[in-house]
């Protein structure tokens, strides 16, 4: 029986190891677009990523044909949700700076964590408008306003302000 335990366990590492070599890379471009921090420095992304990779593993033999991609990034959808909106006490406060004032970079850095998490469902994941409502709780027309609001802020940025005019002198007299 012990040894039987064991063959299952190596079985289970052996599945996950490959799973992870296979869908690691785009799920850690997930997990960096959705925290907004630079592909390089990146640790946010790598915690989100650690925890929904557990969580996983530890799911591994109660997935019954499940794909395992979507269980990841599902959970690893959940678990930014949830720590934007603790960490930050509303999802509109997570915008230009991360956590430690540490400043957001990349194209969706002028999003708020809520646009930033639709928009990477929808348009860099694929997964359908009904299914991302679903996973946050909101209404499908509300996803849909929020997706195609945060898709014209990243196509049409707002303008910079522009420069101070230079003060003039005051004439002497």
């Amino acid at each position: 029986m012990r040894a039987r335990h064991a063959a299952q366990d190596v079985r289970r590492a052996k599945e996950f190891e490959a799973f992870v070599a296979g869908a690691g890379g785009r799920l850690t471009q997930t997990a960096t677009l959705l925290t907004g921090e630079p592909p390089g420095d990146n640790p946010r992304a790598r915690r989100l990523l650690t925890v929904a990779l557990a969580h996983t593993y530890a799911c591994w033999d109660r997935l019954h044909g499940e794909d395992p991609y979507d269980h990841a990034r599902r959970h690893l959808a959940i678990r930014f949700a949830d720590t934007a909106w603790h960490q930050y006490a509303t999802w509109h406060r997570y915008t230009a700076r991360g956590r430690a004032g540490r400043h957001l970079a990349g194209p969706l850095a002028g999003l708020t964590a809520q646009e930033r998490l639709i928009l990477v469902l929808r348009l860099y994941e694929g997964v359908g408008e009904e299914q991302v409502a679903a996973l946050l709780g909101l209404p499908a027309e509300r996803v849909h306003a929020i997706c195609d609001r945060a898709t014209a802020t990243v196509l049409h940025p707002p303008a910079a302000p522009a420069p101070p005019l230079p003060e003039a002198k005051a004439a002497v007299t």
